[in-house]
Formats: structure tokens, C-alpha cells, sequence
């Protein structure tokens, strides 16, 4: 009967330090509790220490930290299903506690940022699903700590690049959904994906956004060329030697030219350095100013034309107006008179009408030039 007794007695006091909520199930070996869709801003705090499998779907939880403090107290979690929220950020040792936690369903947030840290303690978590969120960039050490991870599902971000440095353990992994840019940035990926025996789900809707020449064309697939890459990333980490890159990269193009690969080749041709920048502004400047001159060459001709016209003169001599009167009686003279019936010869009267007077300079006035 005392033990009977003191057995109760522990089971009371079990039930007052940690009250069982309506929603929680106690089987065998686990506990699940379910408080899902209950519009809850805050994790509940009247749960079962040794909760197992805790769902807080569909709910406004935002991940405070005394939310983080409430999640680290229950270290016998396995599952924890917090999608569907309202979660913005992932700061750094937000799981550190959960060490059994074995899958973790973040999917369905507003994500955009996920520190380093983020999943700092996860060593045995072996799904991690951050779908549909707003990740554009995730760094390569952000999975680090996750020895035991098996599956990843990335789908529907904002990633357009990632690089994979550790080595992962993945047997599938989901990237469909996000606006690949298949260029040297994702080399490593497909790199990986490719050597690896990871399973790519949805590899057909896995495909690159950006450049247009390999748009629809799979990430695993896409033609990324390794030693324009390696030229590049030589380039930008000593700029004393991309001219000799650029050298070497223009003549290894010239090689591999083949009809295939045409427009990836004039595509890489475009996104080569400038070299001699300077040969080249005092080159555009001489065209501009050229033209310019012609331009304004062909403006103004018409005007300097009949400038020059106006101004075509010839100096008058002062017999000029006699010689003119001599001529004018001799052309009179020399016709015969059409109406004249008498032998006698007829008389041509001239009369001066007008006698030049040059001016004191010797010059002759013309009334047609403005005074």
C-alpha cells in the first residue's frame, strides 16, 4: 500500500509540473502533441518535457528567442513540424539542444535570411525541408554541422546560385522551383550533383532561368564551361595577369570553335574585359567629333555659299564707260534701218543717259551691296 501510494504521488506530481494538454498522445515509446491551426503566436509551454513528436503547423509563430528557449527544453524531440508560420529569420543555434531530432520541416515560412549557425547541434537530423520561402543565398557552411542529413528540399526560393563545399551524405535532394543562373556560380553544384550519387528529384523542372541561350536546359545538364571559369576567377584574384587570361581564353575559343557551341562562344567573347581602355574612349571621341563636324559642315555650306557669291566683284577702270559708249555706236551704225526710204544716210543720235563717276577711291559704287 506505501508503494502504491508513493507511485501516486509521483504520477501527481508529474501531472502538476508538466501538465498534459488535451492535444498530446502518450503511446508506447512516444508522445505526440498536435497543436496545429490553433492561431497560437507563442510555442505552448504546458508540454510534455519528453514530447517526441511536436506539430505547430499552421499557426503565427515567428521563432522568438523565448520561443528558441522553449524548443531547447524539449531534448527528446525526433519530429518537429513548424511549417505553414510566420518565421522570417533563422538565427544562429536555434535547435541547439535537439540532438535525437531526426526530421525538421520548416517549409511554408517567410525565410529569407538563415545564418550560419542556424542548425548548429542537429547532428543526427536527417530530412530538412525548407521549401517554398524566400531564400535567395544560403552559404555553403550553413549545412556543415548536419553530418547525418539525407534529404534536403530547397524547392521554390529565390536561390539563383549554391555552392557546395562540405561533403553531404544526400541521397535525394530537391531544387526545382528556384531562378537558376546556370554560370560559373553554379559549377560547383553541378559538379557535385554530377559526381555524386545524390538523386535530383523533379530533374526535368530543374532548369536554368538566366542567360536566355540556356533557358529550360536541366542545372545537372547545362554547358558551363570549367577553364572559362577557372580564366575568370584567375583574372579577378590578380588583375596583372588578365590580359595574358584574356589572351589564352580568346585563342582556346578560336580552337574549339565548332558549330555547337557558336553562340556560347560569341556569348563569352561579350563578357571578356576591355583591354586598352583608353585606345578605345579616344577612338569613340574622334568618330563623335568627326561626325560632328560633318554634320555641322553640311549645315552651314549653303550659307557660306552665297556669302562668298554676294561678294564676287570686279574693280571698275575709269575708261570703261567710254569704251562702252564706243561699242554702243558702232553696233548702232553698223544695222540698217528697216523703215528708212531716203538715200541718205541715217543719223544715230546717242545720247548719254548716264555717265559712271568712279569715287575718290577709284571704285565703283554698287547700289546692290548694303552701305
Amino acid at each position: 500500500l506505501n508503494m502504491k501510494l508513493s507511485w501516486f504521488v509521483i504520477w501527481a506530481g508529474t501531472l502538476f509540473l508538466n501538465p498534459v494538454t488535451a492535444d498530446c498522445n502518450i503511446a508506447a515509446q512516444t508522445v505526440t502533441c498536435e497543436e496545429s491551426g490553433k492561431n497560437l503566436s507563442n510555442i505552448p509551454t504546458k508540454l510534455f518535457q519528453n514530447v517526441t513528436k511536436l506539430s505547430l503547423k499552421n499557426n503565427n509563430i515567428t521563432l522568438k528567442d523565448s520561443e528558441k528557449e522553449i524548443l531547447q527544453s524539449l531534448i527528446n524531440l525526433t519530429e518537429l513540424y513548424i511549417n505553414e508560420n510566420m518565421i522570417a529569420v533563422l538565427y544562429n543555434n536555434s535547435f541547439y539542444n535537439l540532438t535525437k531530432l531526426l526530421i525538421l520541416d520548416i517549409s511554408n515560412n517567410c525565410i529569407r535570411t538563415v545564418h550560419k549557425a542556424a542548425f548548429a547541434g542537429l547532428n543526427h537530423l536527417s530530412v530538412l525541408n525548407l521549401s517554398y520561402n524566400m531564400i535567395s543565398q544560403l552559404d555553403s557552411d550553413v549545412f556543415t554541422s548536419l553530418k547525418s542529413l539525407t534529404v534536403l528540399n530547397l524547392e521554390c526560393n529565390f536561390l539563383n546560385s549554391f555552392s557546395i563545399k562540405s561533403s553531404f551524405k544526400l541521397i535525394k535532394i530537391v531544387l526545382a522551383g528556384n531562378p537558376w543562373t546556370c554560370s560559373c556560380d553554379l559549377l560547383d553544384l553541378q559538379i557535385w550533383l554530377t559526381a555524386s550519387n545524390v538523386t535530383m528529384e523533379n530533374e526535368s523542372n530543374t532548369t536554368c532561368t538566366f542567360p536566355d541561350t540556356m533557358e529550360k536546359f536541366s542545372i545537372k545538364m547545362a554547358a558551363i564551361q570549367l577553364a572559362d571559369c577557372k580564366i575568370a576567377k584567375a583574372s579577378s584574384e590578380n588583375p596583372e595577369t588578365s590580359t595574358s587570361a584574356i589572351k589564352l581564353k580568346s585563342n582556346a575559343l578560336l580552337t574549339t570553335l565548332t558549330p555547337n557551341n557558336i553562340t556560347e562562344n560569341n556569348r563569352t567573347h561579350a563578357e571578356l574585359p576591355l583591354g586598352k581602355s583608353w585606345t578605345f574612349l579616344a577612338g569613340v571621341l574622334g568618330f563623335v567629333l568627326g561626325t560632328t563636324l560633318l554634320i555641322f559642315t553640311a549645315v552651314k555650306c549653303p550659307t557660306w555659299y552665297h556669302y562668298l557669291i554676294s561678294y564676287r566683284h570686279h574693280r571698275l577702270e575709269e575708261n570703261d564707260s567710254e569704251m562702252f559708249e564706243q561699242e554702243f555706236s558702232a553696233d548702232m551704225s553698223s544695222s540698217p534701218t528697216a523703215s528708212s526710204t531716203s538715200n541718205e544716210d541715217p543719223i544715230v543720235i546717242f545720247e548719254k543717259t548716264h555717265e559712271f563717276v568712279p569715287g575718290e577711291d577709284g571704285y565703283i559704287e554698287d547700289k546692290y551691296i548694303d552701305s
